[in-house]
């Protein structure tokens, strides 16, 4: 017997992405892939704020397929990581002031947190790993490739922090980090003329070589203060020039 012409058409109707995944798990695990790879970057300020990022792009840099390209980048955006300005067009965003003081507040506490617990577990590998990443952050400030010391900050925070095994903590920071890492970019080149990166690191290494947990926060945490006043002055010249 012939279906009706109305049941035929929803028969007919446009597969979904979801349906997509379900009928091929590997989608679902590239747009996982995806996601996750653009995720990292933005933690790690590859892209400057206002940065766009094209499907086609993002699919090509990934060598990926346009759909879980889409799918990443819409779960960014869905989540606040990503804005979308235009029917296809999606950047990364500015954090405004006030924004910029909640994240900050959220860093200063968690991160302090996870710095303290992490410090008392760290080992003479941690301390040499630190000392390696940092001597490559400062080759990297003194060489003005401010994108290299970006992607290697993030490796020197988180060395730290992992060590608190408490991994809901961690996701926590990596979603501050995902939101504040584009932002990192207006830090320099005033940060690192100052070296004040550079000094709070080296003021961490040694309260774990002192198996002090108190001055490894303490170090930390100005780290964030001292990074916070310099988006804080950029934040504002942003917002006087509007």
């Amino acid at each position: 017997m012939k279906k009706s012409t109305r049941w035929g058409s929803k028969l007919k109707r446009t597969t979904t992405e979801a349906e997509l995944r379900a009928a091929d798990p590997q989608l679902g695990r590239l747009s996982d892939f995806a996601y996750s790879s653009i995720k990292e970057l933005l933690a790690r300020g590859a892209y400057k704020p206002g940065h766009k990022l094209p499907i086609r792009s993002v699919a090509e840099m990934l060598n990926v397929g346009a759909t879980p390209a889409r799918e990443a980048i819409n779960r960014l955006v869905f989540e606040g990581a990503l804005v979308m300005v235009g029917p296809k067009t999606v950047i990364v965003p500015h954090l405004d002031l006030a924004a910029l003081y909640e994240v900050t507040q959220m860093r200063l506490a968690l991160e302090g947190l996870a710095t303290e617990k992490g410090a008392l577990h760290a080992t003479k590998e941690t301390i040499d790993k630190l000392l390696s990443i940092q001597e490559k952050i400062t080759l990297s400030l003194d060489e003005k490739r401010y994108a290299d010391a970006l992607h290697d900050n993030k490796e020197f925070h988180f060395t730290i922090y992992r060590l608190c095994e408490m991994p809901h903590l961690l996701s926590t920071i990596e979603a501050l980090w995902l939101r504040v890492g584009a932002s990192f970019h207006d830090l320099y080149p005033e940060f690192a003329e100052a070296k004040y990166g550079v000094h709070n690191h080296m003021a961490a290494i040694e309260g774990l070589v002192e198996k002090d947990p108190s001055a490894v926060r303490a170090a930390m945490e100005n780290d964030i203060r001292d990074g916070y006043r310099r988006l804080k002055k950029s934040a504002q010249n942003r917002l006087n020039r509007q």
